[in-house]
């Protein structure tokens, strides 16, 4: 893990949507020591209720979830969040072209397969819209 990550400039939040909790505290932890404000969610009715109340500039999240699929998730945060939507990253152990195009239909801005190279991950936030 990369922990001398340069924090943001102002504290951004992002929401971390991972029903394995391993998971969810390893991204939980880089993120924080990257200087970003982090709030999650196990499953994706949890992941709406957050994103729609706490509007997190960035939200990784979990394919598979119990319930819910992350491609779901997506679809109803981009049709109920309006004027500021936050960018989506879809995290799947998935890579196959068809994969991420699908990421990309369904509102996803960015696709990461699992297991999330921290580098990877800090370059792409470091793109994402404030």
């Amino acid at each position: 893990m990369t922990a001398s990550a340069s924090p943001p400039s102002t504290p951004r939040h992002v929401l971390v949507v991972e029903d394995n909790a391993d998971n969810r505290l390893a991204l939980r932890t880089l993120l924080e020591l990257w200087g970003y404000e982090v709030v999650e969610a196990e499953d994706g009715t949890r992941a709406i209720e957050l994103a729609l109340n706490r509007r997190p500039q960035i939200a990784l999240v979990d394919i598979g979830l119990p319930g819910m699929s992350g491609y779901e998730v997506a679809e109803k945060v981009r049709s109920a969040t309006g004027a500021s939507k936050p960018f989506l990253v879809a995290l799947t152990g998935y890579g196959r072209v068809d994969d991420r195009r699908r990421a990309l239909e369904s509102g996803f801005d960015a696709h990461l397969v699992k297991p999330v190279d921290p580098d990877e991950l800090e370059q792409l936030l470091a793109r994402a819209p404030s």
